[in-house]
């Protein structure tokens, strides 16, 4: 439990506050716990029968998920066993964390539509989104930081990503006469859920300053999302933090615009915690999951 003291004072006691001593200590158990692998098969060059072959001609174990055929969970493997393999060399599957293939499934976006990826590198819940619509829709991707940029690139075009439109850019400042079906908005945020003490990377920057970025940065993106969407269509806000002024704050601030409103989402079989918007979910950190926030927004006028 000595790890536990990495966790800066500050957050500990934000976390308190906002979840109550019980859950406190079961997303410090998360944060304790060491992470199973997860991947995702991607559809626009595999399937889940050859990708499980696969796994067991290289006597790796793995497990499915019951509320999405095409994420499985590895027993027995590490993520560099994974990236020595055909499969994985070839893009047949992504590494990914279940919490983060949640927004892509809750967007539920179609074929022959115009979807914008507002901060979409490396690139995972783009090619989830691509794959989800068999390449057959429209994706503005944006990323403006360089090296982000290169590596979406890179992942879009070895997982066969196919009518995308990458645009090395901020999507603050995207030209209002763009408008879109579906936006995914998956922000730039402190990361407080995906703190795992047995990996100080993922916490060595944590800061409050951070998180107070972040905030100004989450209202300015979500506000042009809204102001981009078509009427009637909508939007999925998501983050990896746990913190509720990234998540709940952001959103009812959006709300109050009075132009959009929630639709609720519904998941079954994954561990939530509280929060104060009804019909959206913080999931927990667990040894399967990152914290996470997802939102889903409807543009009414």
């Amino acid at each position: 439990m000595e790890k536990l003291n990495n966790i800066p004072v500050f957050l500990k006691e934000k976390l308190e506050k906002q979840y109550g001593k019980e859950c406190l200590n079961k997303i410090f158990d998360g944060f304790l716990s060491d992470k199973k692998v997860t991947i995702r098969v991607n559809t626009l060059k595999s399937n889940k029968a050859e990708i499980e072959n696969c796994l067991e001609n290289e006597n790796i174990e793995f497990e499915s998920v019951n509320w999405y055929k095409d994420a499985i969970i590895i027993k027995n493997a590490k993520e560099i066993d994974l990236q020595a393999l055909e499969i994985y060399k070839t893009g047949k599957i992504y590494l990914q964390s279940l919490s983060s293939m949640l927004p892509p499934i809750i967007l539920d976006p179609k074929e022959e539509t115009d979807i914008l990826d507002m901060c979409s590198a490396p690139g995972g819940k783009t090619s989830q989104i691509s794959a989800i619509t068999n390449n057959k829709s429209n994706i503005t991707a944006c990323e403006i930081n360089n090296i982000r940029y290169e590596r979406l690139k890179y992942n879009l075009e070895k997982l066969g990503v196919k009518n995308t439109n990458i645009m090395k850019k901020d999507s603050r400042f995207l030209d209002d006469f763009f408008s879109f079906d579906n936006i995914l908005l998956d922000s730039p945020c402190s990361g407080s859920g995906t703190i795992n003490l047995n990996n100080e990377n993922t916490y060595k920057n944590f800061s409050l300053k951070l998180v107070e970025k972040s905030c100004r940065l989450q209202i300015s993106l979500l506000r042009k999302a809204v102001k981009l969407l078509k009427k009637n269509k909508e939007i999925v806000y998501s983050t990896c933090s746990i913190l509720k002024e990234e998540n709940d704050d952001i959103v009812k601030q959006v709300l109050k615009d009075n132009n959009v409103e929630i639709i609720p989402i519904d998941v079954k079989d994954i561990p939530l915690l509280p929060n104060t918007i009804k019909g959206t979910i913080t999931v927990m950190p667990t040894d399967l999951y990152e914290g996470f926030f997802v939102a889903k927004l409807k543009k009414f006028k």
